[in-house]
């Protein structure tokens, strides 16, 4: 008798099936879909960002954003949504031979443009809310404070922590492909999510809800001089963010999110747990 694939080969055959059918999306579907994931990861930095904004306790504030944040990749799964990240294991199903690498591309760029656009929508809506005049300005101020530690940050350290955080989001959404339970795949999704939080990774997807954010703070002179004023953001900081200094840094975590989803993550999970050893 053939033995049963043990679990592990059930998780690599599972996602890879995902892959096929994520390659095989209409366009306008894999839009849509990419909208919707980039607005839900917005809308988790956000909540993240209201609960921790007054928490002056640094490894206590990235505790509780970490409580938070992961209601965003939450929403991705449940809603079969399209997010970049967790797309960069699409690289399992062209090991496989049962996804070309041209689908891959296309599927990778577009998904990431409708994350943006998703993101972006919800940027708008959050800074025309009103939500960041919570604590007289505050929230807007901690937007601000986000945004210029995350366009400052060195090309090194973008794609390096890039790199961690995508081993973290794609280990998140393996484990959770293996439970047939919603409460199984919230305790797999939540627990690498909360780490990658806590240890202050840096996430492509992510960082499209926090900078133009933080843009959008820099806008207000209430929010700016209340950055100042609780965390030593100069207005020339501020302005440095309108001008779109260092906006480039999403480009090196997204390179970073690349290699930890498929060198780190996909390609190993893929050559460990498929039949290639039994040959």
């Amino acid at each position: 008798m053939s033995k049963s694939p043990d679990m592990l080969m059930q998780i690599a055959d599972i996602n890879i099936n995902s892959e096929i059918k994520k390659s095989n999306l209409p366009i306008l579907k894999m839009i849509l879909l990419g909208i919707m994931a980039g607005a839900f990861i917005a809308l988790g930095g956000d909540a993240s960002n209201v609960a921790s904004f007054g928490v002056e306790n640094a490894g206590l504030q990235r505790v509780v954003a970490g409580c938070l944040f992961p209601v965003g990749l939450m929403m991705v799964v449940f809603s079969g949504s399209e997010l970049f990240t967790g797309n960069c294991l699409m690289i399992m199903g062209a090991l496989d031979k049962k996804v070309k690498v041209r689908k891959i591309l296309i599927n990778l760029f577009v998904v990431f443009f409708s994350n943006l656009l998703g993101a972006l929508i919800v940027d708008f809506l959050i800074f025309y809310s009103g939500q960041l005049d919570i604590g007289s300005g505050a929230v807007g101020a901690y937007a601000i404070k986000i945004a210029v530690a995350k366009t400052t940050i060195s090309p090194l350290k973008a794609f390096t922590s890039g790199i961690l955080c995508n081993i973290f989001v794609c280990m998140a959404i393996l484990m959770s492909s293996i439970s047939k339970e919603i409460a199984g795949k919230i305790f797999a999704i939540f627990f690498p999510i909360f780490a990658f939080v806590v240890c202050g990774f840096e996430h492509s997807i992510a960082n499209m809800f926090y900078i133009p954010t933080g843009i959008l703070s820099a806008t207000n002179p209430q929010y700016a001089q209340m950055a100042n004023d609780l965390y030593g953001i100069t207005l020339h900081q501020s302005n440095n963010l309108l001008s779109l200094n260092g906006i480039d840094s999403i480009i090196y975590v997204t390179l970073g999110n690349i290699v930890g989803g498929m060198l780190f993550v996909g390609i190993p999970f893929y050559l460990a747990h498929r039949k290639v050893w039994d040959k």
